[in-house]
């Protein structure tokens, strides 16, 4: 029996769907690698062979295009004319190839694909380009030859992630740059990867590295899957960015998109050889219409074989660490998970489930785990598929994390319907915790896609238009500003120090930014004002964001003093709905939480192990924008009960202010 079933035996009457799936993956391995004749990550070497190749003596090319009937290369170099020495040659399987004289094609070219069919033909980029750069003045995108004589050089080879525990700091390059503008891989290196390494963080997730057309789409519709978006700058730029975040110790996560892709057929895979379903599911299947974008047909292997291909490209090309996978629950049902209950197993093995999409993502996580067995993989899924996070030898898909996405849209619910004197601890302590306990999770309290138009920040649905009057030091406060602040220390302590697994912060939430996040486009005039962070905001010591800042960073001190905090057990010291108190225990940390907005407490008790505290960490100090109500320079100690002596428990009394969190440590 799977261990994921043997562990979970509310699973056993669906062991035949589980075995199965199980089995096809199985299979497929079997197929692809000619019965263990080759490693699967070798199959995966697609980019090696497709796409253009400088070799000692020639320029080789490659493609695949079933449906084509003749193939040119046009570019700078024959000024884009159809050329016969650059016209490709139909090999097998539908493959391509042409060899070139080195002197044909330069680097910095220009080039695309002339790609012919029985009833038409049209330019193409590359599938397998590793560059393609926009005319700034006409906005088309080409394929760039990218051979420079000098290519970048990795300092620091090989890199293993600190886990231990997963510290997450989630960014774009391009809305990362103070001013009104797209941010450069440069700038990031140079102004924001030494902030990260200040703050704490031991990992980046870095999304829209992927090329994609229309800026506005944050990086989800997708172009071209080996290009590095040039918008920010070269591919040499890039690497250079994560070559030093690896010599600070930070890991280099990547967002890839895998679960569809932009429809274009000028830029991308939309229409690549004259067919609407090289890439793509033929029918109804093939457009994700609330995306409004094309779905992959995970049943072929060609296709396998490109995805694959990619995982092991931004491993082994740029030396990321890992992988975000985008959309993970559009990609294993049918109905991309929408109109679907999830109430109950019968949901996860109702005949819904795309098996073949399943099957794809198990394989991308056995290879890019084969090329790496350091890499990070975490999927972005909202339906709780079981086994999302457990390894495929277990019955599982073979992901490290899962994210919680029931937490971000737990807290925004709290904050829009339920009043402050109705948030109970009961239920905070149970959604922070509800999770299967063999995977690993990424807690987070707020994702980048609650900033997006139309929606708010925590900070700045707590805040609102408070923000722009009474975030100085210098002209007073409101009420909403030091409920706000408040409460923003509080949400994200209780959140990090109940992780599982690891915590994700999106770039700039640390420190409260006010306002949405709204790409340029035609609505707003193109503008980049709100498509960008400003850290002014929390360098300024005449203002207030400095004290979330400066509480985040003291937070993830705590988190990092206690070695493999993620795995101590959470033990439930107290709670009282009535009172709004939660007190868990880790190790030799203990966490208060008061979130009453009104009751202060004094004296107020549970049990704890028996011993002397001090209190490490305070929301409402001072140096946090607090009231400061408390001497946390006093130890606490635990008076003993005769009723819990043999269990070596006392009272620990504390004075606990309202809306406030706490983290105090056994030191004797």
């Amino acid at each position: 029996m799977l261990n994921l079933i043997k562990n979970d035996k509310w699973l056993e009457p669906y062991e035949q769907a589980i075995v199965g799936r199980y089995e096809k993956v199985r299979s497929k391995i079997k197929e692809l690698t000619q019965d263990g004749n080759c490693k699967l990550s070798e199959f995966a070497s697609g980019y090696l062979y497709f796409g253009l190749h400088k070799t000692e003596k020639s320029w080789i090319f490659r493609e695949w295009a079933p449906n084509a009937t003749d193939i040119y290369i046009i570019g700078t170099f024959n000024n884009w004319q159809k050329d016969e020495r650059y016209k490709l040659n139909r090999i097998d399987n539908g493959n391509w190839e042409v060899e070139l004289p080195l002197e044909a094609i330069n680097h910095g070219d220009l080039f695309k694909l002339l790609m012919i069919w029985d009833s038409g033909s049209a330019e193409r980029i590359p599938a397998w380009a590793t560059r393609v750069v926009q005319d700034s003045d006409t906005k088309i995108f080409s394929a760039q030859v990218w051979a420079p004589d000098k290519p970048y050089t990795f300092k620091k080879k090989k890199f293993k992630p600190d886990t231990s525990p997963l510290l997450i700091y989630e960014c774009h390059i391009g809305m990362a740059a103070e001013e009104e503008k797209v941010g450069t891989y440069e700038e990031f290196r140079t102004n924001i990867l030494p902030r990260i390494k200040a703050d704490g963080y031991n990992a980046i997730q870095v999304m829209a590295i992927q090329e994609h057309p229309y800026y506005g789409s944050f990086g989800y519709h997708v172009s071209s899957f080996f290009a590095a978006s040039s918008r920010f700058g070269t591919p040499d730029e890039l690497k250079h960015l994560i070559d030093d975040a690896h010599d600070m110790g930070i890991a280099v996560i990547m967002d890839l998109v895998h679960s569809h892709a932009v429809k274009n057929e000028v830029e991308g895979l939309g229409r690549f050889d004259g067919s609407y379903f090289q890439y793509f599911h033929e029918g109804d299947r093939r457009e994700h219409k609330l995306w409004d974008s094309l779905t992959f047909d995970y049943g072929k292997n060609e296709v396998i074989h490109f995805l694959l291909s990619n995982c092991k490209f931004w491993l082994e090309e740029y030396n990321f660490d890992g992988f975000r996978f985008d959309g993970v629950t559009s990609m294993l049902y049918y109905s991309h998970g929408m109109g679907e209950d999830f109430t109950n197993y019968g949901d996860y093995y109702n005949g819904h489930q795309d098996d073949e999409a399943i099957t794809y993502l198990t394989l991308a996580n056995e290879v890019i785990h084969e090329v790496n067995a350091n890499a990070i993989t975490i999927a972005e899924e909202v339906s709780g598929m079981p086994g999302l996070a457990l390894k495929f030898k277990d019955g599982g898909y073979g992901f490290d994390y899962r994210l919680a996405m029931n937490i971000p849209d737990y807290w925004i619910k709290m904050i829009k319907e339920k009043k402050d004197e109705d948030w109970r601890p009961t239920s905070v302590f149970w959604e922070l915790t509800n999770r299967r306990s063999e995977e690993k999770t990424i807690s987070y309290a707020e994702s980048h896609d609650q900033a997006l138009v139309g929606d708010k920040t925590i900070v700045f649905r707590l805040i609102d238009s408070d923000m722009y009057w009474h975030m100085s030091k210098l002209y007073g406060s409101s009420f909403a500003t030091d409920r706000g602040i408040a409460l923003h220390k509080i949400i994200r302590l209780v959140t990090a120090t109940t992780i599982n697994g690891g915590y994700l912060n999106f770039m700039g939430n640390e420190f409260g930014h006010p306002e949405w996040i709204d790409f340029p486009r035609e609505g707003n005039g193109w503008s980049y004002k709100y498509a960008r962070r400003q850290w002014k905001l929390v360098d300024d010591h005449d203002l207030k964001y400095h004290y979330l800042g400066d509480f985040d960073k003291a937070m993830i001190d705590v988190i990092k003093s206690e070695k493999h905090f993620e795995r101590t057990p959470i033990v439930k010291l107290w709670d009282k709905d009535e009172d709004q108190v939660l007190a868990y225990m880790r190790d030799d940390l203990i966490f208060v939480f008061n979130f009453s907005p009104a009751k202060s407490y004094s004296d107020y008790g549970f049990l704890a192990p028996e011993g002397k505290y001090q209190v490490v960490l305070n929301s409402d100090s001072v140096d946090y924008g607090g009231n400061g109500l408390t001497d946390d320079s006093v130890a606490h100690y635990t008076q003993s009960d005769p009723l819990y002596s043999k269990e070596k428990k006392g009272w620990l009394k504390l004075y606990i202010p309202a809306r406030v969190g706490m983290v105090l440590k056994r030191i004797g």
